[in-house]
């Protein structure tokens, strides 16, 4: 079902090509209708903004450009009334009986009526990208929670999409871990081990690394031999991994998360031909020893040119070497629409880079392939400073998310003090899981926010607590009714004020979401969702349900924003409660 919004940019296109083909042929080509939702109520339904913009091209008084757009659109059957509005507005009323049709199609289609066009296009979300042997940690929090709401948008929305977990699972640190694993700890890694005892090895290989030459030569021996296929290297580097994946597994596990592993390592094969590559087309230069791509437009707070290095001075490969080929192999072979790297905020520039360098190689061609990187802000404390322990330390991802639960649980025996304690701690585990990720969606992610456990378990204002007391609302209702919604006969038909703001709202459901998979700013989803509950709420105080003439009608009004509250959850990440 198309929305209302590019239904009403087409009657407006095609009355402004009417009004103005003849003076003016290039319009409607050059500068289609511009639709936006309209800020408040009293100003209609949505708002034509067009005539100021065609004043300026033609040199025309806006008001007289709006009359004539208003005076074609008079005629069209979505419209019940426009209105001009201070320097050439036009305030749209959609008629209530085309909310009311649209609003029955979306009741009865399992999509909310949002039209399912089979595969549309590939796209490919990378996220949450740990490194292996190392515990996740707060830092994760944030690519993790966004870009696994990301991809389920692309997927409800029809797309092809390949979740993949970049991890870091190659390089110098295995040489020093390796190495430092046989030395000190081959009895202890030969029995039962986990990824906390993994990461301090590391540490304890690091700080040797750094502080013993004759170790660092012996760490840098095992990259060689690593690198090399040696059989013994490789089955510790293995074992390694599969013991990281298994304390990662865990905490995707609590989130909800689903996201395929492939690590630098499956593209360990396709550096050397980058390198050459880049080299032959004239693109990368030798540098002090290294081959580096110089590029315009990038240069060091000196004023020099900034290089992106592709291969180091001793032979090795990079980071920028490795995302290069992964970009390359995404569109070549994996044949991507749509590539997405839901990246911390410090990794900016190098995106930058590397997609430049890209684009200079005809691995990518911006015309066919749409690559964003989804950056974002950091995890504050309350002090205002990146979240850490007491003691100075990264918060573990698990401490974080079990914290959370556990201050969940109180929450709910205080509100369930009758109930099991399965009961309590499946939703417990819910709300305090649902808490953290709203917390961080509902956040414009190119900003930092403070985490708070008392403000994001809180069920008033935008929380995900408020959103689930919303829905438990509702199903309280339903319940209370008792009647089975698939036996109404009637209609559902808006008509008080409160009614058709709800029933309004729940329309441009796909509006928001079209908008968010276009801009992938999450934070709408959470903006369209709370004022959905609150709109939901003010029509609960002024329409009366059970038992009033319009029952059946309002019941199905309850039943279609349980629906889109719900789905739009989902979307998010985030799993409903039938009671709290």
């Amino acid at each position: 079902m198309q929305t209302l919004l590019k239904s009403l940019q087409d009657v407006a296109s095609s009355a402004i090509e009417v009004a103005f083909v003849e003076q003016f042929p290039e319009v409607y080509n050059d500068l289609p209708a511009d639709i936006t939702q309209s800020t408040q109520a009293h100003f209609g339904h949505y708002q034509c903004n067009t005539a100021l913009k065609l004043a300026k091209k033609f040199k025309l008084k806006p008001r007289d450009i709006a009359q004539k757009i208003v005076d074609e659109m008079e005629s069209s059957d979505l419209v019940d009334k426009l209105e001009i509005a201070g320097p050439g507005f036009i305030n749209i009323h959609v008629k209530l009986e085309v909310i009311n049709k649209q609003l029955n199609e979306m009741l009865t289609c399992d999509r909310l009526g949002i039209a399912f066009r089979g595969k549309q296009s590939k796209t490919i979300v990378e996220f949450s990208s740990p490194n292996i042997a190392k515990e996740l940690h707060v830092g994760h929090l944030r690519s993790t929670i966004i870009g696994e709401s990301l991809a389920r948008l692309f997927e409800f929305l029809g797309h092809d999409v390949l979740r993949l977990n970049h991890v870091g699972d190659w390089g110098t640190q295995f040489g020093m871990l390796i190495a430092y694993l046989y030395e000190y700890q081959s009895e202890a890694f030969e029995k039962g081990v986990t990824l906390s005892d993994l990461m301090g090895w590391y540490k304890a290989s690091k700080k040797q690394f750094d502080e013993d030459a004759a170790f660092k030569e012996r760490a840098q021996k095992q990259v060689v031999a690593l690198q090399g296929g040696d059989e013994k290297a490789l089955a510790t580097w293995k074992k390694i991994c599969d013991i990281s994946r298994l304390g990662f597994e865990e905490i995707y596990q609590l989130l909800d998360v689903s996201i395929e592993e492939r690590g630098e390592s499956f593209y360990n094969p396709m550096l050397q031909e980058i390198v050459s590559d880049l080299f032959a087309q004239g693109i990368s230069e030798v540098s002090d020893g290294a081959q580096c791509v110089f590029m315009d437009g990038y240069e060091t707070r000196e004023k020099t040119p900034l290089p992106m290095i592709v291969r180091k001075a001793d032979g090795g490969f990079n980071y920028s070497t490795t995302d290069l080929a992964a970009l390359k192999q995404r569109i070549v072979e994996e044949k991507a629409d749509r590539i997405i790297y839901v990246v911390d905020m410090g990794q900016r520039l190098h995106f930058q880079m590397v997609f430049s360098a890209a684009k200079l190689a005809k691995y990518l061609d911006p015309q066919k392939v749409r690559v964003d990187h989804v950056d974002f802000g950091v995890v504050l404390g309350e002090d205002g400073k990146k979240f850490k322990t007491r003691s100075g330390e990264t918060v573990k991802l698990m401490d974080l998310l079990q914290e959370a639960i556990s201050r969940a649980k109180v929450i709910m025996k205080e509100r369930l003090p009758n109930e099991n304690d399965q009961v309590i701690e499946e939703s417990a585990t819910i709300l305090g899981i649902n808490s953290v990720k709203y917390a961080d969606l509902s956040c414009h992610r190119v900003k930092d926010y403070v985490f708070s456990y008392d403000r994001m378990l809180r069920f008033e204002g935008n929380t995900a607590a408020f959103l689930l007391y919303s829905y438990v609302r509702i199903q309280s209702i339903k319940r209370k009714v008792g009647k089975n919604i698939a036996h109404i006969q009637s209609e559902l038909s808006v008509s008080h004020p409160s009614e058709i703001a709800l029933g309004l709202h729940l329309r441009q459901f796909q509006e928001m979401l079209e908008l968010v998979a276009d801009e992938v700013i999450p934070h709408r989803i959470c903006e369209y969702l709370f004022n959905l509950a609150e709109k939901f709420n003010h029509f609960f105080r002024d329409c009366h349900v059970q038992g009033s003439d319009e029952q059946d009608s309002r019941l199905l009004l309850c039943e279609l924003t349980s629906q889109v509250l719900e789905k739009g959850l989902h979307i998010l990440g985030l799993k409903t409660l039938d009671r709290m």
